[in-house]
C-alpha cells in the first residue's frame, strides 16, 4: 500500500535523525524500515544528521536515534530534556535500557501516528 494513512489521505513525513558518533543509528534505520514494510506504510524515509547544537536546539533533539512522524517524536522525552548531540536512551516494557525502541513499541507508535 502507498501513502501513509489510506483513505486518499496526504502522505506523512518520516524522519530518523541521528548524530554521527552514535552507532545505533544504522540499526534503527534497519528497524523502522521493517516496521514501515509490516505495516504497509510505503513512504520514504528521510534521514537527517544533526550536527550542531543549535541544529540539536533547533530540531528539539534529544539524542539520537530520533524518530519523528509528522514532525512528532514517537517516544516524546520527559519535560525538560535537554536538546543535545548525544546518544538516546530508551526503556523497554519490560524495563531494560536500549539505544533503540522497543521493536513492538516502534510499530505500535508508528500504527497509531499514520492512523492504523
Amino acid at each position: 500500500m502507498s501513502g501513509g494513512r489510506g483513505g486518499g489521505e496526504p502522505p506523512v513525513l518520516i524522519e530518523l535523525l541521528y548524530w554521527k558518533s552514535c552507532p545505533s543509528h544504522e540499526r534503527a534505520l534497519g528497524e523502522l524500515r521493517e516496521a514501515l514494510d509490516e505495516l504497509g506504510v510505503g513512504q520514504p524515509i528521510e534521514v537527517r544528521h544533526v550536527d550542531t547544537d543549535e541544529q540539536a536546539r533547533r530540531e528539539r533533539f534529544v539524542g539520537s536515534p530520533t524518530i519523528r512522524i509528522d514532525g512528532k517524536d514517537l517516544f516524546p522525552p520527559p519535560p525538560g530534556e535537554q536538546f543535545a548531540l548525544t546518544c538516546r536512551v530508551y526503556r523497554h516494557g519490560d524495563g531494560r535500557i536500549s539505544p533503540l525502541p522497543d521493536p513492538r513499541e516502534l510499530r505500535t507508535a508508528i500504527a497509531q501516528a499514520v492512523g492504523r
